[in-house]
């Protein structure tokens, strides 16, 4: 049946029937954020997490976690994958050996660079991903650019060395660029990167709002952008951590603008189950009754006791209803947005 397709792309380079072989573009799974609650509104499963073969975002303002995440994202992917490696574009000089061995990371398996420039990180990427790919039996790998906004194009740099105030009004054009070319390279080997950025408040908004720096480079590139803002947990008077808020700002495999809450300890890092209380609560799994919260065996109990001991409240089968309720609640086609979409029908009629 697709013998004239064949014939029409034969000699064609990185081009294929798809039915044969995909493309770059196909998804090929998640790699576990440490939280069931982000997996599931990265990618609408608990079990989820961010994509392994594109590019993910995390925007916020300083001290949002936006770094935590990706620390965390790492260790996951070493520990799943023993013989994998991480390329860690740090432009701040904020990560450390200890830092990073603190959090459980295998250090001999990350590779820190440290680039100067747009063009720096740029060439550096490319090459490193050609080499790459040169070898098909290469064990997986992840790349990280922490953070973008600190990056600066080489012009700035110049003008800076030779004391000239102009600012450089190519560097989102750089950027756009430099995305354009790395988002189709990531795809075809196969590695996924993580990228975080930092937040503005637009002036001159009608109603406040914040944009990502850097320009449209990121956000056209990027399968998933994760908006991130942050209140402080207490205990008493005294602060404990960060309750994190989530936004999808872009989302390629979820619902857009979806929110959640996640738990950032200062002592044990980022909660696993932080959440599931309220989406379990949403879809009458855990029911709210006056002060406390009711099982499904009709046990009552605060709601600060699951809290601090979720295994024993999260069982199996709780977990598994809470799993069809994400995949309703996060993915695209789920009830809910079957729901606005039959209300947006109705309000056009």
């Amino acid at each position: 049946m697709n013998s004239f397709l064949n014939n029409v792309i034969k000699g064609i380079e990185n081009t294929n029937i798809l039915a044969d072989g995909g493309n770059s573009s196909e998804f090929t799974g998640t790699i576990d954020t440490g939280s069931y609650i982000m997996n599931a509104v990265l990618s609408g499963s608990l079990y989820g997490g961010v994509p392994n073969n594109k590019i993910t975002a995390f925007a916020g303002e300083s001290a949002t976690g936006k770094t935590f995440f990706v620390l965390g994202v790492i260790k996951q992917f070493l520990d799943d994958n023993e013989t994998g490696g991480v390329i860690y574009f740090d432009t701040e000089a904020a990560v450390t050996k200890d830092m990073m061995a603190s959090r459980g990371i295998d250090v001999t398996r990350v590779s820190i660079a440290e680039p100067e420039s747009i063009e720096d990180f740029r060439t550096s990427a490319v090459k490193m991903l050609t080499n790459y790919m040169e070898h098909s039996d290469a064990p997986p790998m992840m790349m990280v650019l922490d953070s973008l906004g600190q990056l600066s194009s080489a012009k700035e740099l110049e003008d800076v060395e030779s004391g000239k105030p102009a600012r450089d009004m190519t560097k989102a054009q750089l950027l756009r660029g430099t995305f354009r070319v790395l988002s189709l390279k990531l795809a075809k080997a196969k590695v996924p990167m993580l990228v975080t950025n930092h937040v503005y408040d637009v002036v001159g908004s009608y109603i406040p709002m914040k944009e990502m720096s850097g320009g449209a480079g990121l956000k056209y590139a990027s399968s998933s952008i994760a908006m991130l803002s942050k209140k402080k947990d207490k205990d008493g008077t005294d602060v404990i951590g960060n309750i994190i808020k989530v936004q999808m700002a872009k989302s390629r495999f979820t619902q857009e603008n979806k929110k959640v809450e996640v738990k950032l300890s200062y002592k044990t890092g980022l909660d696993r189950y932080y959440g599931l209380l309220d989406l379990a609560e949403k879809y009458d799994i855990i029911k709210k009754v006056s002060t406390r919260y009711e099982l499904p065996d009709g046990t009552k109990v605060f709601g600060k006791n699951i809290n601090e001991d979720p295994t024993k409240y999260f069982t199996d089968e709780i977990m598994a209803k809470l799993e069809v309720a994400a995949k309703k609640e996060f993915e695209y086609g789920g009830e809910e947005s079957r729901e606005n979409d039959e209300a947006n029908e109705v309000s056009l009629h």
